[in-house]
């Protein structure tokens, strides 16, 4: 066990931690207008499947099926990780916080289901900082690995 000086010393940071929470103000500008997204701020810790520019696009998820077993089977995967909070559901939207396990970052997830295709809109960026050292991007990529048609 650790002497009782860092044990004293860890309870003041883990306090200190507290007091200042890495999670930052839940953004009000999130959500489908005009069928997209909101655009990825001037920052390389976004993710955009709609964003215009090659450093913040990522493509969005296919899915076979009906547009409701898709959002079902997308929910299902991204409830069951830890530190995912639903904050948002509507017929064609998703939007969720990732809390990171160490620090507390928040990351918001959005994801748009236009009715027109058979793909999933996909937003994901850091809620704080400058750089994610491409943790969003990664996000998304075992997330579709995970939902791709063939795993299903």
């Amino acid at each position: 066990m650790f002497p009782s000086r860092i044990r004293f010393k860890i309870f003041i940071l883990v306090c200190v931690m507290g007091l200042f929470s890495c999670a930052g103000k839940r953004p009000e500008n999130l959500g489908v207008k005009d069928q997209h997204l909101a655009p990825c701020p001037n920052k390389p810790n976004c993710v955009s499947s709609q964003s215009q520019d090659d450093s913040h696009f990522i493509k969005p998820l296919t899915y076979l099926g009906t547009v409701e077993e898709s959002r079902q089977w997308l929910k299902e995967i991204i409830t069951s990780k830890p530190n995912t909070t639903l904050i948002k559901e509507e017929s064609d939207y998703f939007w969720f916080e990732f809390k990171s396990a160490l620090m507390g970052f928040v990351d918001d997830v959005e994801f748009y289901f236009p009715q027109s295709e058979q793909i999933i809109h996909v937003r994901s960026a850091s809620r704080l900082g400058y750089s994610d050292m491409g943790a969003n991007r990664k996000r998304i990529e075992l997330l579709r690995q995970t939902f791709s048609p063939s795993a299903q």
